[in-house]
């Protein structure tokens, strides 16, 4: 019954702005037992928890490396930490964003994790997989909203994510979401907003206008820019000639766009391509200038009928860059040149001004594919739309739950005084998911192009380092399963089974000194792994 669903819960965030390129609202969680707070960044594309653990910083690291990237995790200080025992240390590639460069290592396990800080009495749940990284291209560690299972050895094997099981414990009416980065220049300071099974209605303008949800790979957030406008008081320029579509992902900071639309960001703005760092680096002369002029850029977001435009001021694109992206802070402007279409991508920089609503619904039925290794389902309602935000000063929240069909003829239930409250003014362009019939394939991306700053010095390797380290996101998985809403039958990530692999310490840019230290090795103690709830 609809009456009987838990209610959305409101997640905390921070009252800090961290990170090395943003800096950006970040959210407190308590791992381990006894509890250690870390503080991490959203992903909407994860699907797992990261957090940083001591090998993350080094000698040649500033001294309060640790705190600058959220707080370590330390395995070794847990009871109830297990390592896990698919490989060597539990050592396993992270698998997130490779087709846009990325790469790094994690020691997996499984702990608890509470959703805010100590003494926030936040939500908890026992034996999560985690991954302990020590790589910089990650600075801070993620929280991932995606539902979608891993898998560590076989096909048959699925641990499942947070959310899943969240929703398989009825603490939340559906494994939906809706997200705000949060920003630094609307309102004084504006926080990142994060509330699970269902969204905050009181912070968008509704619209119309709906899009079909992506079906070709697991780029779920896709969306069709028609057109990029930028508009100052007497002047407007198209920096867009055709339509592309784009992933929306919080996970990184940058808007990867087609080279050519990058040029047309440099003839509007001024910015110039920095080979050395890979960046665009913005002096304080030009950003006066650009403070001065005060652009707005408009994305016109559209399906084959309508269209939505969602701007960004200036001021979303004025980010700072720090160590070890740099040698000293600058500021920098979060473009980059994609050098294929599976890179286009609106990052954590687009999302200060949009807000993401999404619903993940239960698949009717699945047809399972041997070969060639396609999953196709059968799903209902696959649709979103995207709003511009709200700027009201005094607005206050109004928590809307989206129920899981099998407990509600409809979703979109208000909830009144159960949730916990998180920021009261902020950003809202609300993208709402559902379903509709539809085929989804998912296919392996394996896409190496252009890499964010220090791309062209390669990978210093140390101790830590594992370039055989077992492979995270294999997508090939025929008997993978899309996300249900009760968490027991969600989509799988194969990782393969391969020789111990240590992890990565990271990459380093070029006026960094190359002489660090090994980092001390996670303890394993022959400690036992936990199987997790199915």
């Amino acid at each position: 019954m609809a009456s009987s669903s838990p209610a959305p819960i409101v997640i905390p965030p921070s009252q800090d702005f961290d990170g090395n390129d943003g800096p950006w609202s970040s959210f407190y969680l308590e791992i381990g037992s006894p509890a250690q707070d870390v503080k991490v960044l959203i992903s909407t594309a994860g699907y797992q928890t990261w957090t940083v653990v001591p090998q993350g910083c080094i000698a040649s690291d500033p001294p309060d490396c640790a705190t600058l990237r959220g707080g370590q995790f330390i395995p070794s200080q847990s009871s109830t930490w297990n390592y896990n025992n698919e490989s060597v240390n539990g050592t396993f590639t992270l698998g997130l964003e490779t087709n846009l460069g990325y790469s790094g290592n994690g020691d997996y396990g499984y702990d608890t994790i509470v959703l805010g800080y100590q003494g926030s009495n936040g939500l908890s749940l026992q034996q999560q997989t985690i991954a302990g990284i020590a790589t910089k291209e990650f600075y801070l560690g993620i929280f991932g909203l995606n539902p979608r299972s891993t898998n560590f050895s076989t096909l048959d094997d699925p641990i499942p994510s947070y959310m899943a099981n969240m929703k398989n414990r009825s603490m939340i009416p559906s494994l939906s979401w809706g997200y705000t980065a949060g920003n630094q220049y609307r309102l004084g300071t504006v926080l990142g907003s994060l509330t699970l099974g269902g969204f905050d209605s009181s912070r968008f303008v509704t619209n119309d206008v709906t899009f079909a949800f992506n079906q070709v790979d697991e780029r779920d957030l896709t969306v069709d820019i028609e057109s990029i406008v930028m508009t100052t008081s007497n002047n407007s320029v198209h920096l867009l000639n055709n339509s592309i579509a784009a992933y929306i992902d919080s996970t990184i900071p940058y808007l990867y766009l087609p080279l050519e639309v990058c040029q047309q960001f440099e003839h509007a703005f001024g910015i110039l391509w920095d080979n050395d760092v890979q960046a665009y680096l913005v002096n304080d002369s030009l950003h006066n200038s650009l403070q001065a002029q005060n652009a707005t850029v408009t994305f016109s977001i559209g399906n084959t009928t309508q269209s939505v435009n969602i701007s960004l001021p200036y001021a979303a694109f004025d980010l700072i860059a720090e160590y070890p992206l740099v040698t000293n802070t600058t500021r920098y402007f979060p473009l980059m040149p994609a050098t294929n279409e599976s890179q286009y991508t609106l990052g954590r920089a687009f999302l200060q001004e949009a807000y993401v609503f999404l619903r993940f619904p239960r698949p009717d039925k699945f047809i399972w594919l041997t070969f060639p290794r396609y999953l196709t389902a059968d799903y209902e309602r696959r649709n979103f739309s995207i709003s511009q935000c709200s700027w009201n000063p005094g607005i206050r929240e109004n928590i809307v739950a989206i129920e899981s069909p099998a407990s509600s003829e409809a979703n979109g239930k208000p909830i009144s005084g159960t949730s916990t409250t998180a920021s009261t003014s902020g950003c809202i362009a609300g993208i709402v998911l559902g379903s509709s019939f539809g085929l989804l394939f998912i296919i392996f991306l394996a896409f190496v192009g252009k890499r964010k700053f220090g791309t062209n010095l390669g990978a210093e390797f140390h101790e830590l380092a594992a370039k055989d380290a077992p492979f995270l996101n294999e997508v090939e998985t025929p008997n993978a399963k899309m996300p249900e809403l009760d968490g027991g039958n969600v989509l799988k990530q194969e990782m393969d089974g391969y020789p111990r692999a240590e992890l990565e310490a990271g990459r380093y840019i070029h006026e960094m000194k190359s002489n660090e230290g090994v980092g001390p090795e996670l303890a394993i103690s022959n400690l036992d792994i936990s199987e997790l709830p199915s």
